[in-house]
């Protein structure tokens, strides 16, 4: 099956999966009739490689996912979550639709980790925007909590994904207006996951004390509702700021603090919205502050490669765009270790994924790995490298 006995164990304990490129390769193997399938297999294993026999050539990378995203979109019409003109005439909503809502997020948010969000930010923004005219609909009293928590899920994800794309614009329109309906029904922990969103959108502009204080003020309006797993990440993320403005010494308190919560995580008490976030996300938030320190000291260098080293591997094989941008973090550290031929072979490898994912956050990543080869410069592979991501700049403007 292409996969480790960890994450079998993950895939037998936890949520249902909903990747469904992983789902149709597994079909494939186990030659399931087509017949008792919920969803349409592609046609080509884009892990392998390989035609399936009998069957029509399939599309490219990027026509496939399209035509997976329209598959999904066919999945929202027909549930009455959206129509062909964008508009849906008002009616009665009951249980069973924001169930149907909270399982297109999932579809969407599988696509979204496996092909970033510039292929899918247009088709999730219309679906967020489109579901969020239904907090005017009538429905049950006693569903107001559970709806309005879907709907402002989905400006949340339309939020991450134009971020993710680079349109911060959108992005910030979307986290205010999840923000708003979060706050509304008194949901901390999923307001507290739009801020870190906020946060990580400012962290990427390099704003890192904005971010620090989005953060903080995520954590300390959680109150009695804070949960380890949102402890977690947003210590994480606060480390990961405090190394960025030079208070390593807070970032490594601070990574402590976020590992202790980790530890206590009961994942049937967290909640839905916390099912992303593993080991690997901690402890890339190890790797960015040992980066971090190894710019002001190389002696922390080979303990960046460990942490970033770990990350990838502790990572889930649909978990596409994280595993990429810590591969990044990774050419990084190596450079930063003076191993220049490690890092060229990473570097190169990055930037042939960096193209099978539409993510302007990944390609902005591997244009600043400019920062952390200027110590080898005077190799000429590490000159060649360094010339292919100026021209990979100057083709992204």
């Amino acid at each position: 099956m292409g996969i480790t006995q960890a994450q079998l164990s993950r895939v037998e304990n936890g949520p249902p999966l909903v990747h469904l490129d992983r789902l149709a390769h597994w079909a494939r193997l186990f030659g399931i009739p087509r017949a008792y399938l919920w969803f349409t297999p592609i046609d080509r294993n884009h892990m392998t490689d390989v035609a399936v026999p009998g069957e029509p050539p399939s599309q490219g990378p990027d026509e496939s996912r399209r035509a997976l995203l329209a598959a999904i979109a066919a999945v929202a019409a027909g549930a009455g979550l959206i129509g062909s003109t964008n508009i849906v005439p008002p009616r009665c909503i009951g249980a069973a639709d924001v169930t149907r809502l909270n399982a297109v997020l999932a579809l969407y948010r599988s696509v979204d980790r496996e092909s970033g969000g510039g292929l899918l930010y247009r088709e999730v923004a219309r679906f967020a925007e489109s579901v969020y005219r239904m907090l005017d609909w009538t429905h049950p009293a006693g569903l107001t909590p559970r709806l309005v928590a879907a709907v402002a899920a989905a400006r949340q994800l339309a939020g991450w994904t134009a971020l993710d794309a680079g349109r911060h614009e959108d992005a910030q329109r979307h986290f205010v207006a999840g923000e708003r309906a979060a706050l509304t029904v008194g949901d901390a922990p999923l307001a507290a996951m739009i801020r870190y969103a906020q946060a990580k959108q400012l962290q990427h502009l390099r704003h890192n004390r904005d971010a620090l204080a989005t953060l903080q003020l995520a954590h300390a309006q959680l109150g009695s509702q804070a949960t380890p797993a949102v402890k977690a990440l947003l210590w994480g993320a606060e480390a990961a700021s405090a190394a960025a403005l030079g208070d390593h010494r807070t970032a490594v308190m601070t990574l402590g603090k976020a590992s202790d919560q980790f530890d206590r995580i009961s994942q049937e008490r967290e909640p839905d919205s916390m099912g992303f976030y593993d080991r690997g996300e901690l402890l890339a938030q190890y790797g960015r502050v040992y980066r971090d320190k190894a710019r002001q000291d190389g002696r922390h260098a080979p303990e960046a490669v460990r942490w970033v080293e770990a990350a990838i591997a502790s990572f889930g094989t649909a978990n596409v765009r994280s595993t990429v941008l810590n591969e990044v973090g990774l050419c990084s550290a190596l450079f930063l270790a003076d191993e220049p031929e490690r890092a060229l072979a990473v570097g190169a490898r990055v930037m042939e994924q960096a193209r099978e994912i539409r993510s302007r956050r990944v390609l902005d990543r591997v244009v600043n790995l400019r920062r952390d080869l200027v110590h080898h410069r005077e190799l000429p592979e590490v000159a060649a490298f360094e010339r292919a991501l100026t021209a990979r700049a100057a083709a992204a403007v």
